[in-house]
């Protein structure tokens, strides 16, 4: 689903030509689960090869960008990450002759490869949320020495030392530990007037250029462990500097802890006024019911004041360090779909399936599916399923007018429940989708009035879409 576009001057980003974009993004009044554009409610899904694809060459982006728009895809991830993963990343500060940076000067290269996501991405109707800090940029754990390369390393840059700043010369442990006081500058935190001023100076020109477009959501941090304090600072910033610019941002942080009852959470949860939207992508390290349940304790804790739900890294692929698989993958997905989130992106490899042809494939199934039915008037309805086992199915629904359901692959059997249609009077059609092939798989009736046996037609991932028939 493509929003109305609109025409949005890059002028004050000195591009000097014109681009299309989407229209901005705000919490739907008629249900704040899900994102509207212009009025209308907008389901945001998508995938990708890599976390911060502002950093890739054209010949790269361009048909990844491509590949995402053409599956149905509509939102991506960039985390604002410089890690020498690929060996073409670039780091946002100027390199000098003596091999130092300056941070008071830019590299015009990284930022120029910023502008150039931003206009690409609405040109094709593609969401940006955008991580401003991403912990793993600035460790050196497992000896991949990321902060020993880094120009906020004191050694790295002619602006502070290391008595100054604060800053040790190694951090080796796991950025978890939150060892490391890059995160702890703030005014309510450690107040280093050294180095804040240059972080203040990156967000704001980070600002000054994806300000000027209106596909973009922020997001402080990649799975974060810092104090409250930290992500604050940086929301009330983000939200100061748009004011100012005559906008309004949407803004939330992403918090480190598996379990969604976490504490770590509530300091987004319950605080609305600063983070007006929740990205609860650690839920995806769960799996099953638990991984269902979880993301449930989210939609209840926040029933009084409801906000969009992203997620933005599902998590899976056979093979990787998690021992997550394929499957693992396209069942949050499907799990996530049917039980309101908002947004909703495959992780890069090796930890999810990017943009790789079961992605592909999912995306397709899931815009057959809402081409069929609003899942925004549709609410998770799990009591109404009878003679299931776990993870078997899962199901969504306005009872007497449409049902949306998902049945998980199962290798043993083929999936069977009872669905409760004593709701709805007359006849019903079920419109079959395959979502491991992505296409539609046939239609058949079913009579309301009373339990039925709905049977999977294969033993793969299907959904099934049922609709009431119109009155004669």
């Amino acid at each position: 689903m493509i929003p109305r576009l609109m025409l949005l001057c890059s002028a004050a980003l000195g591009m000097g030509f014109f681009v299309s974009a989407p229209a901005e993004l705000k919490p739907w009044p008629e249900n704040p689960w899900y994102w509207s554009v212009d009025g209308s409610p907008i389901l945001l899904l998508g995938g990708s090869d890599d976390d911060n694809l502002f950093q890739w060459p054209s010949d790269l982006l361009l048909p990844q960008l491509d590949r995402i728009a053409a599956a149905g895809g509509n939102v991506i991830r960039n985390t604002m990450s410089d890690r020498q993963d690929r060996g073409f990343e670039r780091y946002p500060f100027r390199l000098l002759p003596d091999k130092r940076y300056d941070l008071t000067q830019w590299d015009d290269k990284y930022w120029q490869r910023f502008d150039r996501l931003l206009a690409e991405t609405a040109k094709r109707g593609i969401y940006v949320q955008i991580e401003v800090w991403d912990r793993f940029d600035y460790t050196d754990q497992r000896g991949q020495a990321h902060w020993q390369r880094h120009p906020y390393h004191p050694k790295n840059n002619i602006n502070y030392t290391t008595e100054t700043s604060g800053f040790a010369d190694r951090y080796p442990e796991h950025p978890g530990a939150n060892k490391q006081p890059f995160f702890f500058t703030t005014p309510n935190q450690r107040n280093n007037w050294v180095v804040l001023p240059f972080q203040e100076a990156f967000v704001d020109k980070l600002l000054q250029h994806s300000l000027a477009f209106e596909h973009v959501l922020y997001c402080i941090d990649n799975e974060t462990k810092a104090e409250p304090a930290w992500g604050r600072y940086w929301a009330e910033r983000i939200k100061r500097r748009a004011k100012e610019a005559g906008k309004k941002v949407m803004v939330t942080e992403m918090w480190d802890a598996w379990n969604l009852a976490s504490d770590e959470h509530r300091h987004t949860f319950d605080h609305p006024e600063l983070y007006d939207f929740v990205d609860v992508s650690q839920n995806n390290h769960n799996r099953g019911e638990s991984h269902w349940k979880n993301f449930h304790y989210v939609r209840n804790y926040l029933g009084k004041q409801p906000r969009p739900m992203n997620t933005t890294k599902t998590y899976g692929a056979d093979g990787n360090k998690f021992k997550h698989t394929d499957q693992d993958a396209i069942e949050r997905f499907w799990r996530h779909l049917l039980a309101g989130a908002a947004s909703i992106r495959f992780h890069r490899p090796d930890s999810g399936l990017g943009i790789n042809d079961k992605a592909v494939r999912c995306l397709k199934a899931a815009r057959l599916l809402e081409s069929q039915a609003a899942l925004w008037d549709l609410e998770p309805a799990m009591k109404l399923l009878g003679q299931r086992e776990e993870n078997e199915a899962y199901l969504a629904a306005v009872p007497g007018q449409a049902y949306a359901l998902y049945f998980p692959a199962n290798a043993k059997t083929t999936s069977a429940v009872e669905l409760d249609l004593t709701a709805a009077a007359g006849a019903l059609t079920i419109h079959w989708i395959d979502i491991d092939a992505g296409t539609r798989q046939g239609e058949a009736e079913i009579e309301g009035g009373a339990p039925r046996t709905i049977t999977c037609p294969g033993q793969g991932n299907f959904a099934a879409v049922i609709l009431s028939q119109p009155n004669p």
